[in-house]
């Protein structure tokens, strides 16, 4: 299990929680933050950090 969080600009906020076989598709602002966060014995631990941006290459992200 772990958590997605999207924090974009004008207040966009997008958070949920994953399971192993599911998949989320989802569009969100430029400029926005893509955080996943797994857990470890002593909390959450942060295991990937993407920024969205109208620069990159391909327009889909697979983490």
């Amino acid at each position: 299990m772990v958590v997605l969080r999207c924090i974009g600009p004008s207040n966009f906020f997008l958070e949920r929680v994953l399971f192993p076989t599911d998949i989320l598709t989802f569009m969100a602002p430029n400029d926005s933050r893509v955080e996943i966060w797994g857990n470890e014995l002593y909390g959450p631990k942060l295991e990937e950090r993407l920024r969205i941006s109208a620069d990159n290459d391909d327009s889909t992200l697979v983490a």
